[in-house]
Parts: C-alpha cells; structure tokens; sequence
C-alpha cells in the first residue's frame, strides 16, 4: 500500500502507485493516476484527469490539474500528462488542454518547476526545462528540451521557445525565440546565443564557433529576408548539426514572427 497520511482526501478511483507518498492534508482526484515514488508533500491538490511520472515530487500548496483559465473552456474531458522525476515548487499551477488547443498539456521528464511558477493549457513542455519563481507561460506555448525561463518571466501564448534557448528573469516573450537563443527586456529582443548553456552541454567548440557564424549570418545583415537568409544557411549546413536545429526551427512555419536584436545593437 502507498503511505498516505491520515489526513488526506483520496478520491474513490484514484490509481496510486505502491511506492508513492502523500503527505498530510492533501487531496487526489477520481481521475488521478500517481506513478511510482511520486511523493506529494502537505496540502497539494492533485485532480482532473492528470497523471504524474515516476519519481515525480510535488510541494505544498501546488494547484495540479484544475479545469484551465479559458472562458472557452466548458468542461470537456481533456487531459494533463506529467512526465517522470520533475520537481514542482510551492504554489506551482498546471492546467490540463482544452478541445480547441488539442486537449492535452504535456510536461517532460527531469524538469524544475519553481514556486509560483505557470504552465497554461495545451502546453508542451519538453525535457530538463526550469522555469524560475513566478515564470508563465500563457496557453498553447511549446517549450523544446532544455530551456530556462528566468524569474518573473511571461510567455505569450502560442509562442515556441526551441530547444537550449533562455530567457531572462523579467522579460515578456512575445515572438518565438529560435534555439540556443538568448532574449531579455521588457519586451524580449535577440542578445545573442546561450553560450553558458552551451558551454555547460560541453557542446564541442567546433560547433559553437559554427552557431555564432551561424548567427552572424542571419541576424547582423539586412540583405534579403531572415527566411531567405536560413534558407540559404539551411543549404550548406547539413553537416552542422545545431545549426540545422536552428535553420529547421525558422523554416517550420512561414506565418511566424520571431525575436530578433533590436536595430543597432
């Protein structure tokens, strides 16, 4: 049998595996599904149709799962599925999909949720991402592997962060923000590429110096258009594998407005 405090409210069909833990005065839903070793610390509520990975563990006074804040939301069976061994701070919010965004929320595996952080509906978020305290992200936005949004950090919805990229602590993300990118400001503009992040991966440097040309190449010229630009770089870079990542993330949709340096800088 799992270790369940006495004090907590565990709904009647309820899946919990035997190793987890659930701490005093929480509440699990009729719809839940706890996998192996997540541990839920006091007062967190856990319901909808969710299911939380192995190894999972959750802090007090997170919300997991409540119907999302979407007046176009009207009750539909919808899901939010999180991933193994993430670890979800105090006061972090989940909300699962709706039918129009698809009607599932998705979080990877090995993730560090901050407090007060927010994953809105229909969002996708990928493997060891963090957001730090107070980061949000609106509904609909896609998170690829590895990134890190800083403090008091705000994600507009329907926006993709690729994969390696970070964002500031107090900046708005209004644009997508191509991989290994680096943005900051009220606004978020283009600083460069996340060569910490890079650096710390031990990404050859080879292949760092080939980003940066990379960058170069699209970002401080104005001939042409930045499409126009990646595909030229998309051409004769198929040996460069992180900037394919970043040419094929520019290339994957032609209705897309991205994060780019502001003028003169």
């Amino acid at each position: 049998m799992a270790e369940i405090h006495p004090s907590a409210v565990i709904e009647d069909g309820a899946r919990i595996a035997e190793t987890a833990k659930i701490g005093p005065y929480c509440v699990v839903g009729a719809n839940v599904d706890l996998g192996e070793n997540v541990v839920l610390e006091s007062h967190v509520v856990v319901t909808g149709h969710t299911s939380v990975g192995e190894g999972t563990h959750i802090f007090p006074f997170a919300s997991i799962g409540h119907q999302p804040q979407d007046l176009k939301y009207a009750g539909e069976h919808t899901t939010l599925e999180i991933g193994k061994n993430n670890r979800i701070r105090e006061h972090v919010t989940m909300n699962p999909g709706t039918a129009g965004g698809g009607g599932v929320t998705r979080v990877g595996d090995n993730g560090l949720f901050m407090m007060s952080s927010h994953v809105g509906h229909d969002c996708l978020v990928g493997d060891n991402v963090i957001l730090a305290n107070n980061a949000t992200l609106g509904g609909h936005v896609e998170l690829a592997d590895h990134v890190i949004l800083g403090g008091l950090s705000a994600v507009r919805q329907w926006t993709r962060i690729g994969t390696g990229a970070i964002v500031g602590g107090m900046t708005g993300v209004e644009f997508d923000v191509i991989p290994f990118g680096s943005v900051i400001g009220d606004r978020a503009k283009l600083a460069g590429l996340n060569l910490v992040g890079l650096k710390r991966k031990e990404v050859p440097r080879e292949q760092i110096h080939a980003l940066r040309a990379a960058y170069k190449e699209l970002f401080d010229q104005e001939e042409g258009t930045l499409r126009s630009r990646a595909e030229a770089l998309a051409a004769r870079s198929e040996n460069q594998p992180l900037v394919k990542i970043v040419t094929d993330f520019i290339l994957n949709k032609d209705d897309r407005r991205f994060c780019t340096p502001r003028s003169g800088e």
